[in-house]
């Protein structure tokens, strides 16, 4: 992916830095010293016997101190023999100063968690003349071996750098992409400092739009992709290269918002599109490193989907927001039964109120006279009118939505957001502004005429459709029954929301969704293992729509 000759390391220095993993401060320059790695320090682990349970702190804080010596060192062979995988932990070491140029690094332990030792490393990066110090923190697990008994290192790519996944490398050198300066839609600088959560989405641009916006290359360190057509992740620049100005759809306010949002929960995403135009104002995650869950997550989007189930229903003459439906505590479908959050029921509803109160029943029972449509009309109404799966060209990658046919209970389930039914906050957000703007606008976060690429398009909702969707979402947003009243309290202007909740496999807590709008803007956010939507993902989305227009 880059270019550039290797350049070996000439009186290079490594020292290690110990002091928080049960013995004093201990120095090791050019070498290994007295670290006891491949010296006389003997240990239990040392014995023919081989030993079981988990690991002792003495264990812990011998293996460590021992691997950690040894990387300092330059020693990769005794390292990597300190780990329960020598074959992928050698080369990694060994990269760390033949393909990363790193020419010095002072390693700091911290005090153990468990069987667990952070450190930070200190370093030094050089290539062609250019010299940069670089810092980060990393950690590793000292674990018991299964075949040895001996105390290793639980190997791991990230144990070099906490960014380094399977298949990845470190490399400094000349770079291949051009450099840019993405700014917002005010032209606004936008950096992976100021907001972390858009690291991934500025090297992706950076790959894909520097040469064409007249940026130069320059020299850094870098995380290798594994996948071909993967992007590679600046960690260090060493010398710059010329900055291509690149125009984004973001919005700085709201991003910075949006960054505010996520961070309130340890699993957290959400995305901001304008619904007029189909523009990405914000787009975040907690952790902002990492799987982007915002736009590329796959997840059953709970209630939420009830904005296109109403639609569909709506279409097919099967009700309206007005009109009385059937809200009991359960309902039975193909021999599975569904029921409302703690068995509640609605003696007079309409759809709007049932809407509302987000009732599971009223929004499966009403489906059943479709017969023969009923396992496809959800799929219809998703791609036809809200281009769900529709390949959507954002200028990003980013994955569609997933509303396919069914049959079974599973039917029933896709009507209230499980089943088969995968969305994104991005996906979400753009239902939301579907269903307040009329037609779907696909999102999109550079301009069309930056490559000409083809936007996806779809059929606008027929006339009357949105304005119930619409009024739907702001009865649930304003009336004192509504789901999403309390978040969206501090919300000004003409708002609506819808909330939801969605059951993981696996997960004792139910992911929390919440979807909303206020004026031009649509937000939708995911708080995975957050409970019900309107307590933990609403406050996030209210966050965002205060911040815009």
């Amino acid at each position: 992916m880059r270019s550039g000759a290797k350049v070996g390391i000439v009186g290079g220095v490594f020292a290690l830095v110990l002091g928080g993993v049960g013995y004093g401060a201990y120095n090791i320059l050019d070498g290994l010293g007295d670290s006891g790695v491949g010296g006389n320090t003997s240990t239990a682990a040392d014995s023919s016997e081989v030993r079981s349970g988990p690991v002792t702190e003495e264990e812990i804080a011998d293996t460590s101190k021992k691997f950690l010596a040894a990387w300092a060192g330059g020693d990769a062979t005794v390292a990597a023999a300190l780990t329960n995988n020598k074959a992928e932990a050698e080369p990694a070491l060994t990269g760390y100063s033949d393909t990363a140029h790193v020419t010095k690094a002072v390693i700091t332990p911290g005090a153990a968690t468990g069987s667990t030792v952070p450190y930070t490393v200190k370093a030094t990066v050089s290539y062609k003349g250019a010299t940069k110090s670089w810092s980060y923190a990393s950690k590793l697990t000292v674990v018991r071996g299964l075949t040895t008994g001996r105390p290793l290192v639980d190997w791991e790519p990230s144990v070099i750098h906490p960014d380094l996944a399977k298949g990845e490398s470190l490399e400094t050198g000349e770079s291949s992409s051009a450099s840019i300066e993405a700014v917002d839609r005010n032209g606004q600088v936008l950096t992976k400092e100021k907001y972390p959560s858009l690291g991934g989405i500025l090297d992706e641009l950076r790959k894909k739009y520097g040469e064409k916006a007249g940026g130069t290359t320059g020299i850094e360190t870098w995380i290798n992709s594994a996948t071909a057509d993967g992007v590679d992740k600046t960690l260090l620049t060493l010398v710059k290269g010329k900055s291509g100005r690149v125009r984004t759809t973001l919005d700085a306010k709201v991003q910075a918002a949006a960054e505010r949002g996520v961070k309130k929960f340890e699993k957290a995403s959400v995305a901001a599109v304008e619904p007029s135009t189909g523009a990405i104002r914000a787009i975040a995650n907690n952790p902002p490193t990492g799987f982007e869950t915002s736009r590329s997550g796959a997840v059953a989007p709970g209630s939420t989907m009830k904005i296109i189930t109403s639609a569909m229903i709506i279409q097919n003459g099967l009700g309206s927001a007005g009109a009385p439906v059937e809200c009991p505590s359960q309902v039975s479908w193909e021999g599975v039964t569904f029921h409302n959050l703690d068995n509640f029921s609605m003696p007079s509803a309409t759809l709007k109120t049932a809407f509302a109160r987000s009732c599971n029943t009223a929004f499966i029972k009403p489906v059943a006279p479709l017969k023969d449509k009923r396992d496809t009309a959800l799929s219809v109404e998703a791609e036809q009118y809200f281009g769900i799966g529709r390949n959507w060209q954002t200028g990003i990658a980013t994955v569609d939505g997933k509303v396919p046919e069914s049959s079974g209970a599973e039917t029933a389930a896709s009507f209230i957001g499980q089943g088969k039914i995968l969305m994104n906050p991005l996906n979400m957000a753009s239902v939301t502004a579907t269903a307040v703007n009329g037609r779907f606008r696909q999102p999109f976060i550079v301009a069309q005429s930056l490559d000409n690429r083809t936007f996806a398009t779809a059929t606008p909702l027929p006339p009357g459709v949105s304005g119930q969707l619409k009024d739907m979402l702001r009865y649930t947003a304003t009336a004192p029954e509504g789901t999403a009243t309390q978040a969206m309290a501090s919300v000004g202007g003409d708002k609506g929301a819808k909330t939801g909740s969605a059951e993981v496999d696996g997960h004792a807590t139910s992911d929390s969704w919440f979807a909303g709008f206020s004026n031009d803007l649509a937000a939708a956010a995911l708080v995975q293992s957050g409970g019900h939507g309107g307590d933990a993902a609403g406050p996030v989305v209210a966050e965002v729509l205060r911040a815009g227009p």
